[in-house]
Order: structure tokens, then sequence, then C-alpha cells
């Protein structure tokens, strides 16, 4: 293939993914991008002679020349993006919606010719195109703004874990910023063991038991409250009851809203919940108490009663065991661990209003992995997370 048939081939594909712009506008720019993607790194790979004539400069030749062709979206820096989106995404075939790491039998085909044939019998076979790009469609479930996103993180398990949740969730774009922002796989994998962490990136969050819904901490910049001692525990329930749906994707899969300051009467005295959630996937109620300070044992004593009174007097026979939960701005592992019994279900989280540092977040898994940290606080430690 000659310089020529390299630009022919890029507006071949254009305007062959752009028939099918109609039915799938964000499906068809991404599988156009991982072409183009696949393109340079195959022309970029060619030989030597490849090499010399174009160098550094063949993406900003590309994108000059294929203006000049009508296309759009092929600035260099997009262009830059689409290889490095193919180069993250060569062992396509594995979809969110598709657990599997096989490949469909017509990919596969084509996979194993590429390095030889394939790339130059495309350039010449518009039928080749055509199958390539239906075969295409089935592998990639994000828009390419959430792709774009999801190159920010080197951590392929990570990646992966994001790739998931966002399509499980149907997050937007700006949602799985948020969430990657707020270190939300970071998080998780802090109150998990090898297996857990390796099955969140292999099938995102699975809710199975109480604590698959706990996060340590609870991110909740959403609410604007600044890091201060000057606010109430009212006003911090206010602020999440205002910013409901932001506190429902922080909550997790599977949570609805039931009350505020839900009453009941025991013996004669008045109690309050602070929220009241149900979860449809645990089939559970789940109590939130909010703590402005210090968590204290006499804080644990009142969820547990909480919990029970549910348990006994609110949930019905086919529904599981109410979960507790109190969120705190301090606690004390060693109080909660001694309060509380091991089958407990009630559970201490912290809560913090700013995103997380991901600094300490690494600190925090290398700790929970037992590496240790060098004395020198400038010495160079393991590789980022993300």
């Amino acid at each position: 293939m000659n310089y020529q048939q390299l630009l022919a081939l890029f507006k071949e594909t254009h305007l062959e993914l752009q028939q099918r712009a109609a039915r799938s506008v964000d499906t068809s720019l991404v599988i156009r991008n991982w072409l183009f993607g696949w393109y340079i790194v195959e022309f970029e790979q060619g030989g030597a002679e490849r090499s010399e004539l174009y160098g550094k400069g063949l993406i900003n030749r590309l994108s000059k020349e294929l203006k000049t062709l009508g296309l759009k979206g092929i600035s260099s820096t997009n262009l830059k993006l689409c290889r490095t989106f193919y180069l993250v995404y060569q062992k396509i075939g594995q979809t969110p919606s598709d657990q599997s790491f096989e490949v469909s039998a017509d990919l596969q085909k084509i996979q194993q010719t590429l390095p030889v044939t394939s790339f130059d019998a495309i350039a010449s076979a518009p039928k080749m195109l055509q199958k390539l790009s239906a075969t295409l469609a089935g592998s990639f479930a994000l828009g390419w703004s959430h792709y774009v996103a999801l190159l920010t993180i080197s951590n392929a398990d990570e990646r992966r874990f994001y790739e998931i949740e966002a399509h499980e969730n149907s997050w937007g774009v700006r949602e799985l910023d948020r969430q990657i922002s707020a270190s939300l796989y970071e998080r998780l994998a802090l109150s998990r063991d090898k297996d857990g962490v390796r099955q969140l990136s292999e099938k995102g969050l699975i809710i199975e038991k109480p604590s698959d819904a706990i996060k340590n901490p609870f991110v909740l910049e959403f609410l604007d409250l600044e890091e201060k001692s000057a606010y109430s525990e009212h006003a911090l329930e206010t602020a999440i009851i205002d910013h409901l749906e932001h506190f429902l994707l922080e909550l997790g899969k599977g949570f609805l809203f039931e009350a505020r300051q839900k009453r009941f009467t025991f013996d004669n005295d008045h109690f309050y919940v602070d929220l009241v959630f149900y979860n449809r996937l645990l089939r559970c109620y789940v109590l939130i108490d909010l703590k402005r300070d210090k968590l204290t044992h006499q804080d644990l004593g009142q969820m547990q009663m909480y919990v029970n009174f549910f348990d006994r007097y609110v949930k019905t026979a086919d529904e599981l065991p109410t979960i507790g939960i109190l969120l705190c701005h301090r606690k004390h592992d060693a109080l909660v661990e001694l309060t509380l019994p091991k089958d407990s279900n009630i559970f201490a989280s912290k809560y913090q209003l700013y995103l997380p540092s991901k600094e300490e977040l690494k600190r925090q898994l290398e700790e929970a992995a037992g590496i240790e940290h060098p004395e020198n606080p400038d010495q160079e430690g393991i590789g980022d997370v993300r």
C-alpha cells in the first residue's frame, strides 16, 4: 500500500461508517476511530521505508490532507487519540454485555490475517470493510466520549471496571468522569481481597451481600459543603436530600429512597432514622444515620436498635435482614470491631466532602497489600494505581 491508497482507505472508511450514522451515531464513530487507529499503526509498522518517508509527521500530514477531503473530527489530536484507542483496545470482542474473552468467528479470522494481508486487502475490497465494520459493531458498548475518558486510565483492570459500570448503569460521560475522579474503583478495592478486586475488573460491581454496598469513604463532594465544623447533621441531611439523585449514584446499584427522618415509636418513645432506603438487589431495607463528628459506641448501639426494630416489625418474611450504615466524619476501626459482633449487618464508613487524593488511596491500597513505604518521602514508590 502506498500513501495515496492510505488516504483513499481513510475516505472509504469514513463514507462507509457515515451511512450507518443514522442508526447509531456513537457506535459508528467508535468503530471509525478504532479503524483509523488501526490504519495508522499498521502503516507505521509497514517497514523502514515508510518510517523514513513520513516519520513523526505522518499524523499531522494525514490530518491536513483528510480535511481537504471533507472529513470531520480528524485533527491531529483526534488522530492520536484514535491511535491510542486502537492500541488499548486491540483485543476487541470482549464487551460489557458479553463477559467472555472470545472473539466472534468472523472477527477472529480477520484478526489472524491482519499482519499479512488484511490491511492491504481492505484497501482494495470495500465489501471486506463492510463486513469488518458490521462485526465490530458488537464489540463496543459505549460512545466515543466515554472511551476518551477511559483512555485516561492506564491500569487495565481499573479501566475495564469503569467500562462495565458505565454500560450497565447507563452513565453519561459526566457521571463517568465524576466516578473516575471520585476513585470509585480504588474505594471499592480497599474493602476487598485480591479475588474481590479481580472480580471488579472482570464483572464490575456485583451486589450479593451487604458489604458489597459499602464504600470507604463515601464521597459527597457534590453537596458543595465546606470541610468545617459550622454545619450540623441536619444541614448535611438536607444537602443530601437536595442532591438525592447524585447521592443515589454514590450509594451504587439497586438503591431506592423511601423516607427522611422515618419515625417509629417503641415503649412510648419516638425515634427517628435519618434516611431510609431499600435495595432491590439485596432485597432489604438500608438505614443510614449521619454523624457530623466522631463515631461513638452509643451511636453503634442506637443503630443496632434501629436495625432490630425494622427486622422485627417492618420487613416482611421474604425480605432479608436490614442493613445499617453510619456515615461519620471520623471513626475508630478498633471501636467498631469491639462494639459490633463479627456477623453484624451494621457498617461504619467515613464520608468526605472533597474528591479523594489519589496519593492517599494509593498509600492505603499499598498498606492493604502489605507493601512497605520507603522512609525517605522523596523516594519513588510503586507505580500509580491509575
